[in-house]
């Protein structure tokens, strides 16, 4: 059985992390070539480090393009806000090994005559929802994410000039009957300008921190850490190397669920280490949206070059009113058999919409009108509920 009284702890980091950096240009990369050709293939990669950045990996798509993407990249790293001696926007050396795409995965992923689109690659992908916090995600990560979402829009504004653009979250909850009762640690790492104490930066940081929780959940027992290494002044690819694809369990469920292993950012739809994660949040939120169930989590595997999904399994923690096994047979239907070219379609992915999913967590967002984080409508409700 599982336990129903614990404490358990999921950690975030800000846009300005040296790897959600990384993150940010990959998917910029990504933007472009689908922005010129919704049926583009990108696999970049990007180190960034002390004043420089590196690009390599595959893509297909117009001529041209690649010539065109230092302008973007840099916008991207002006976007963070990345104005320093050791890292900035307009003065970092900036070098792109991009090649096209290999022709032998082409032909395992490209429809041709009777074959459908195959899968990007093998692997396993999971998804995870839990009816824990509105967001129906695990409360330890949603609270990290906020905290830092709260400081950078407080710094984008200059209501918060102090601070700079890299940070770490990490939070500590108590759970007691499987649900979320209170902080016990509250962790806070942000970089900032020259000359502030960890007391002064406490001041000026609590007051966000605080407002993203519940009442009640920050008691006198919390304990506290603000910069507990004393200063944090150098900080993004200027303190440490980042690279794309380090923050995964950051992207998806702070460690409350399984991950596959496969990164998202730089990677086109066709990859389904992307579009099969997203597909299996989707139907995981849904059948909690539903109240089919309060956790819920799907594996789905797939084969290079193969269409089909080889495997598809449905676990509701023992929270479950309906049979598992009943939604198994059932969810891969509503998207289409769940083979990459009907997940692409039914979720819209081949658009520019990625960028923004590079910090704060792929999951847990609220659709955007343009068709940004469309793995996290609630569109399935009707055909769940009419199960039970």
């Amino acid at each position: 059985m599982p336990r129903s009284s614990y404490i358990f702890t999921s950690e975030s980091v800000s846009e300005g992390h040296p790897d959600k950096v990384a993150d940010r240009i990959s998917d910029t990369v990504v933007d472009a070539y689908l922005g010129a050709d919704p049926y583009a293939r990108v696999a970049c990669e990007t180190l960034v480090t002390t004043n420089r950045i590196i690009l390599a990996g595959e893509v297909r798509g117009p001529d041209g393009l690649v010539e065109q993407l230092e302008d973007k990249v840099r916008a991207a790293v002006r976007d963070i806000g990345y104005e320093q001696d050791g890292f900035h926007w307009k003065t970092a050396d900036f070098a792109c090994h991009l090649h096209p795409q290999s022709a032998d995965i082409a032909i395992g992923v490209d429809a041709s005559g009777n074959k459908d689109e195959g899968a990007g690659d093998q692997g396993i992908m999971f998804g995870y929802a839990t009816n824990e916090t509105p967001e129906l995600m695990p409360a330890t990560l949603q609270y990290s994410h906020n905290i830092l979402k709260s400081l950078a829009q407080a710094r984008h504004s200059g209501e918060r000039p102090e601070l700079e653009p890299d940070a770490k979250s990490q939070v500590t909850l108590v759970y007691e009957n499987g649900r979320p009762v209170r902080a016990t640690s509250i962790v806070l790492s942000t970089q900032h300008k020259p000359g502030l104490t960890p007391a002064e930066i406490a001041v000026l940081v609590k007051p966000y921190i605080l407002s993203v929780f519940p009442d009640g959940f920050v008691t006198d027992d919390t304990q506290w850490h603000i910069n507990p290494t004393g200063k944090f002044e150098i900080g993004g690819p200027d303190g440490d190397a980042g690279l794309t694809g380090r923050k995964i369990i950051v992207d998806t469920y702070g460690g409350a669920a399984p991950h596959g292993g496969g990164a998202f950012s730089g990677k086109d739809p066709t990859k389904v280490d992307r579009s099969a994660a997203y597909l299996c949040r989707y139907l995981a939120k849904n059948v909690v949206a539903a109240g089919l169930a309060d956790q819920c989590t799907i594996q789905i595997s797939y084969a290079i070059g193969v269409s089909r999904p080889l495997s598809f399994y449905v676990n509701l923690h023992g929270s479950d009113r309906i049979d598992p096994v009943r939604l198994e047979a059932v969810l891969p239907d509503l998207v289409g058999g769940c083979t990459p070219r009907a997940i692409r379609e039914h979720l819209k992915l081949n658009r520019p919409i990625y960028a923004r999913t590079a910090a704060y967590g792929h999951f847990g967002r609220s659709p955007d009108a343009d068709g940004g984080f469309s793995w996290e409508a609630t569109d399935l409700l009707s055909d769940l509920r009419g199960l039970v």
